[in-house]
């Protein structure tokens, strides 16, 4: 029985066979790359560049940012490599890594999109306290919490994932390494640890998930409430990117991991992962900046200033 020791390499799932596929893979996957560079560094020079946005939300966004870089440049680089060369390996080790670096930086941002529903809860319901509970030190505090969870996370299922003995062949139906589909070449017996591990995870992210709809019917019951309909708008404008990314988020992992496996086939498994792995990083920084004015007129200035 072959285990993990003795796979070198795994072979991912590729895009395209025809070498003119393959390069037209490449040059998309290198446009929508740069597209999301360019869009999240911009917020990310722009919010820690700008003394207006230097606030909880701005902050927490700029977290935001930097996951959704370090999200799209784990998957990405690697699978524009192997178009551009017409290979599918990947090395064990890049292999884990890839998956170690995947689960902790989407966990992670679960993690502070979970908080950034607080943020607006906070700033809406409790204007008041808005300074109090979400100062400095707690807003750090916070953002430490979801980016040591996502790293916690991450650890505890790499380790225990590339532990186990695999015995069903290194050929990833995936197009990078991700923990699920390395769980699937593992022996039928020994993957139960994991399995229990993949259950907490579903319940830690079930509880966010209770956390973010319950704070969004408070803000929702809030809003009502404000007398004047510019009011409304303006704490809707506030509320809508936030809940927009999360929908986004949320609808793509739970088709993935949740869908029949009657209407699951490769090439949908491929274009759906794309949806909630590449996607995201590259839309997210245009639906926070779409309707934000003060993001806008940060960024507006940070090009002036280059030219």
């Amino acid at each position: 029985m072959s285990n993990g020791s003795s796979i070198t390499h795994f072979l991912l799932l590729p895009f395209a066979h025809t070498r003119e596929l393959q390069l037209c893979h490449f040059w998309l996957f290198l446009g929508i790359s740069l597209a999301a560079l360019l869009g999240n560094g911009l917020i990310i020079t722009s919010t820690a560049c700008d003394q207006h946005l230097h606030t909880p939300m701005y902050f927490f966004l700029l977290n935001l940012s930097l996951l959704d870089l370090g999200c799209i440049l784990t998957t990405v680089p690697k699978s524009m490599a192997n178009s551009l060369w017409d290979t599918r390996a990947i090395s064990y080790t890049g292999c884990a890594a890839q998956a170690f670096f995947f689960v902790f930086f989407i966990s992670a941002e679960y993690f502070v999109l979970t908080v950034m529903s607080y943020d607006r809860y906070v700033a809406i319901c409790k204007p008041l306290h808005y300074g109090t509970l979400l100062g400095s030190r707690a807003c750090v505090h916070m953002a430490a919490a979801a980016w040591g969870s996502g790293f916690l996370n991450a650890l505890v299922n790499t380790a225990n994932t590339f532990s186990l003995p695999l015995c069903r062949g290194n050929a990833v139906e995936q197009f990078f390494c991700e923990i699920p589909h390395i769980l699937k070449l593992s022996c039928s017996q020994s993957y139960h640890r994991e399995v229990g591990f993949l259950v907490i995870d579903i319940c830690v992210i079930f509880g966010c998930f209770v956390f973010i709809v319950g704070s969004y019917v408070q803000i929702f019951r809030a809003v009502l409430r404000i007398p004047s309909e510019q009011g409304r708008h303006k704490a809707f404008s506030t509320c809508l990117p936030h809940l927009t990314v999360v929908s986004l988020f949320v609808s793509t992992v739970v088709f993935a991991y949740m869908k029949p496996p009657s209407i699951s086939s490769p090439s949908q498994d491929l274009v759906v992962s794309v949806l909630y792995s590449v996607v995201p990083p590259v839309v997210n920084p245009l639906i926070y900046s779409l309707r934000n004015q003060e993001l806008k007129d940060a960024v507006r200035k940070l090009l002036t200033g280059c030219v």
